[in-house]
């Protein structure tokens, strides 16, 4: 049993002498251990300040693009009608047009007329649906070119000064241009 004993007084002694290492490290350090745990606590308000900090940053930044965004729908819609507006203005302009060659050429079968009207409409949604500037431009100076084709044949059909019965430099630049598209 004295052995059992031994072994037992062995082991409390050693517990203990653990235990106290232990709490001998603790009291050397502890100004250490305090200082670590105030620049923990430093560090991480810092950090909370920090991150305040970047999300009213980021609320800001959200805002504006919000304010850009509201603002660039609203001269996109004004764009838009006002686009709509041009276009109105744009057929109303190839009435016209046709209501002219009408009344320039009486003895002109009506389809002719249509025929004429048609193609400036077609040109005018080319020109319209175009992507990028330069087909654009392309097309809106094919239309320009039409029409004022379309106008000099009526005038100098009113002045007499054509001998043709039909408006032939017009109809010749709609089969050219159709021969160019193709």
């Amino acid at each position: 049993m004295t052995t059992i004993k031994r072994w037992a007084f062995m082991f409390v002694r050693f517990f203990y002498t653990l235990k106290d290492e232990g709490l001998q490290w603790q009291v050397a350090n502890q100004e250490q251990l305090l200082k670590l745990k105030y620049e923990r606590a430093i560090a991480e308000k810092t950090l909370e300040v920090e991150l305040k900090n970047k999300s009213i940053m980021l609320a800001h930044q959200i805002s504006l693009l919000e304010t850009k965004n509201e603002a660039e729908l609203v001269m996109l819609k004004i764009q838009c009608k006002q686009d709509i507006k041009d276009y109105k203005q744009y057929l109303s302009s190839l009435d016209q047009l046709k209501h002219s060659m009408q009344l320039s050429y009486d003895h002109l079968p009506i389809a002719v007329a249509y025929t004429i009207h048609h193609h400036a409409k077609q040109l005018l949604n080319k020109m319209w649906d175009a992507e990028d500037l330069e087909t654009k431009m392309r097309f809106e100076m094919q239309l320009l070119q039409f029409m004022t084709t379309v106008h000099e044949d009526a005038r100098l059909n009113l002045e007499g000064s054509s001998e043709e019965n039909l408006p032939q430099n017009t109809l010749n630049l709609i089969q050219s241009l159709m021969v160019n598209d193709h």
